[in-house]
């Protein structure tokens, strides 16, 4: 090995184009300032086509982030294989959504949509859930319903109204004598249904109660119970709505029932993971499921391939292969990865090429630090100094030849819409980095510094009456990419995430493998 290599990827971190909201800039961050005035560096793109998806219009995320970094190339990702599969109509070909259909069918039942209301491309897309929605109608399937989970946060923040409004005329246009969709529940996708990383089950259990048996606060209308929850609480986003269903005659309009169908038209897996269980595993022991009606289940992709869950999908995931872990244990390297809960799974999972399990059980040394169970705001330093307490430990170790580490501050409290808890966070992120230093320099590592997508860079936007909004949406910024203490430099054109993989294997003495893109560095 020519280095030891260090890779910390500072998540949400982007370089903003107009100040607009820039906490990264706002923020005291002397360390990362001395990093750019010294070190090699440029600025990659982290979101688009540059992380394989549809077009440059297109947010990037930490899934999609993470397979780029780790596999050193782009592949189709979520909403793109889901558009393709809908174009060619692969989708209602697809086995899952065959027995999907029979089964309602057969049993003269409902189909049910449980899902992320929204066009932000990162969980799930609108568009998609009207497809399927149009797909049943085909079939002969007579009702549908719809379980819609709010988003602001990878779209505007107060903007579920405009998502329940199109959902609601496209299902007025499509409804007739022998076809009746509708909204049946929802709720703020942090409060309900859509936890990660098995952080807060309590979130999951609320949602499939509201889901399943329609237990809840009761609206006539989703447009009803969204307009009341801001009535009572002034200033509350979209993501931190309460549980709601929709009810008719004092019942709920949208309770499953035995003999229904179940699809979850998330793409993304994280927040996907732990529904899919409840639903999916016959051993489920998580929470109590009650009297659960034996319904069909389905996912929009398999979340996770090792554990095969769901057992059904409606789109094949992409085959990742090549991956620099793969390609670190095969030459006998060992690695070690850290983050807190939030990310831990963005630096293993998603890092190896959507794998829950270690190429190597023997090279591969994976830590997760627990987070908070709080709202990031309050606590916007998160865990960044155990982080890098870790970081630092497997450094003076010497074990590791390749250790990467993921602060998810930028990204996680840049999320919450608060700008000054955010400004903390990254100055958090900074001060880990100013211990890293000395640590780098005096064990003769290499340490490269990058982010996975922009976020904390632009928490304020114009809404369309040319006012000042709170943001909570990823940047479509660019991100740094910097190299510390390393005999580098950088090459010419323009790059990706992806370029990151070659670097690595260059600083520890290998030459990359040809299956990726042009490492950043010559």
């Amino acid at each position: 090995m020519e280095k030891q290599v260090v890779l910390v990827v500072m998540d949400g971190v982007g370089k903003s184009k107009t100040g607009l909201g820039d906490a990264v800039g706002k923020a005291n961050t002397p360390t990362l300032d001395k990093l750019l005035a010294e070190c090699p560096h440029t600025y990659i793109k982290a979101h688009g086509t540059a992380v394989g998806l549809p077009s440059d219009e297109d947010m990037g995320n930490s899934e999609v982030g993470h397979n780029a970094l780790g596999c050193g190339q782009v592949y189709s990702q979520g909403a793109k294989l889901v558009e393709e599969a809908i174009e060619i109509g692969d989708i209602f070909a697809s086995a899952a959504w065959r027995a999907l259909a029979d089964n309602c069918l057969k049993n003269a039942s409902t189909m049910h949509f449980i899902g992320l209301l929204s066009d932000g491309n990162v969980h799930s897309n609108i568009s998609h859930l009207i497809a399927l929605i149009e797909g049943a109608k085909r079939e002969g399937i007579k009702r549908v319903r719809v379980h819609a989970l709010l988003d602001g946060r990878d779209v505007p923040a107060t903007s579920a109204l405009v998502y329940v409004d199109r959902l609601e005329k496209e299902c007025a246009r499509l409804n007739d004598a022998s076809f009746d969709a509708r909204i049946a529940s929802g709720g703020g996708r942090m409060k309900i249904t859509m936890d990660r990383y098995f952080a807060n089950w309590d979130m999951v259990k609320r949602g499939f109660y509201t889901h399943v048996y329609g237990e809840g606060r009761g609206f006539a209308s989703a447009t009803e119970a969204i307009e009341t929850f801001r009535a009572e609480t002034p200033g509350i986003i979209d993501q931190d709505l309460p549980a709601f269903v929709v009810t008719e005659n004092a019942a709920p309009v949208g309770a499953m029932a035995d003999g229904d169908s179940v699809v979850l038209f998330n793409f993304r897996g994280d927040r996907a993971i732990e529904l899919s269980m409840a639903f999916d595993d016959k051993d489920f022991s998580a929470f109590d499921r009650g009297a659960m009606p034996d319904v069909m289940y389905a996912g929009m992709l398999q979340y996770d391939g090792d554990l095969k869950l769901p057992s059904r999908f409606l789109v094949e995931p992409p085959k990742i292969k090549y991956t620099l872990s793969e390609f670190l244990t095969e030459r006998g390297v060992a690695e070690y990865a850290v983050s807190e809960t939030q990310k831990y799974g963005h630096v293993t999972y998603f890092w190896n090429g959507n794998r829950s399990e270690k190429f190597s059980e023997t090279l591969e040394t994976w830590e997760e630090i627990p987070s908070d169970r709080v709202s990031f705001d309050e606590r916007p330093w998160m865990k960044s100094a155990e982080v890098t307490d870790a970081v630092i430990k497997a450094v003076e170790s010497g074990k590791y030849p390749f250790i990467r580490c993921n602060y998810p501050n930028g990204d996680m409290v840049g999320h919450t819409g608060n700008y000054d808890a955010t400004i903390i966070g990254v100055e958090a992120v900074d001060l880990g980095l100013a211990r890293l230093l000395p640590v780098i320099k005096k064990s003769g590592a290499a340490l490269i510094v990058t982010a996975d997508h922009g976020n904390a860079d632009e928490m304020l936007e114009k809404n369309k009456k040319g006012e000042i909004a709170v943001r909570t949406a990823h940047s479509l910024n660019p991100v740094p990419f910097i190299v510390y203490n390393a005999d580098a430099e950088i090459a010419e054109g323009e790059f990706g995430l992806s370029g990151v993989a070659g670097c690595v294997a260059k600083l520890l003495g290998f030459e990359p493998d040809p299956h990726w893109d042009k490492a950043i560095i010559k």
